[in-house]
Order: structure tokens, then sequence, then C-alpha cells
């Protein structure tokens, strides 16, 4: 594990936030205004199913550098929590937040926090830097993969996938002019690796 504190954005302001890798966690706990704790919850259900969802994958998929995020409401209804974590920049993941449909959807849940200033607001930034508590302790399981290079492994992994299945590639596996090929030690791991 290489986890470090404070990130790693040479040319960016410090920022908070824990790093494993290439990933970055973000933390952020704020005080939900007084009586909004159902609307938020009202929103946050919204949100999370039909079009507005697919949208948001959409967006995501755009962004690129999201691997997860999660929303929640604790404290009997008076703080909230967003954490996720990402690849690259914060700067960067906050900007490519804002340009999209997720921007729409922070501005939204964030507008039942205390003093957000709309996610389009110089001010953002800094009310995030404000409300971030960087992690103790962040580790991933693929602290080496970008989100980028976990779909190019998931496409490579379906294209070989049907490769396998087919007849022409399991007759060309019983080709003895193709024996040399299929004998050395990486094809046989990438054998072995499919048939896992």
């Amino acid at each position: 594990m290489t986890a470090t504190s404070g990130g790693a954005q040479s040319a960016q302001p410090k920022r908070p936030g824990t790093t494993d890798g290439v990933i970055s966690e973000f933390t952020i706990f704020a005080e939900i205004k007084p009586g909004h704790a159902d609307a938020l919850r009202k929103d946050l259900a919204t949100l999370s199913g039909g079009k507005d969802d697919e949208r948001a994958r959409a967006a995501l998929r755009e962004i690129g550098t999201l691997h997860e995020g999660r929303h929640v409401i604790f404290d009997n209804d008076t703080r909230f929590m967003f954490c996720s974590s990402f690849d690259g920049s914060w700067d960067t993941y906050i900007d490519d937040f804002a340009k999209t449909v997720m921007g729409d959807r922070f501005a939204t849940i964030f507008a039942h926090c205390e003093g957000f200033p709309g996610i389009h607001d110089p001010g953002a930034k800094d009310w995030f830097v404000a409300h971030q508590e960087p992690a103790g302790l962040f580790i991933t399981s693929c602290p080496d993969l970008t989100m980028q290079q976990i779909w190019k492994d998931h496409r490579v992994d379906e294209a070989f996938e049907e490769v396998l299945d087919t007849a022409e590639f399991r007759a060309a596996l019983d080709n003895p002019a193709n024996a040399e090929l299929v004998a050395t030690p990486a094809f046989q791991k990438l054998l072995e690796e499919a048939s896992a």
C-alpha cells in the first residue's frame, strides 16, 4: 500500500484527502439545514432511479474518474456525509462534476446543507475544503488501476471471451501449425486466466 495524506496535486493548491496508489478519497461532512432532512432524503431517492440515474451513469462515463460514491444522512437527521473515491487531481474531479449533469445533482443535494454556495459558485471549492475530512486510513483493492484502465480491462475481457467461444478459435488451438505459439508461456498464461 502506498497511502499518503494530502493528495498529490503538484500543479494545484494543496487539497485535503488521502490516496492509495492512483486513487484518492473524498469525504464531506455537512450540517443539514433545519427541517430539510426529509426533502434531502426525497431528493436522494428521486436521483437514485429512472432517467435521472441513467443520465448520471452517462455523466460518470463522461467524467471517467469516479470509482464510487455514497450519500448518508446521520446524527438524527442533522448531518450529511458524501464520500467517494476518484482518479486524478482534486480540482479536476470537482471541475468535471460541475460540467456535467452531476453538477446539477450536487446542487440539488447540497442545497439542503448549511452554507453551500452552489456548485458553480467561485466559493464552492472552498466550501468543500472546509467540510472535507481526510480519512485516517484509505485502502483500495486495485490501487494501481484507474477507472479508464478498469473499463479497458473489462472490454478486453469481454472481447476475448467472445473469441474463446468461437469454433474458429478452438480449431486454431487444435491446429498443429499453431502448436509452437500455443505452447508459449505467455499464451498458456492467457488461457489459464481466461479459464479461471
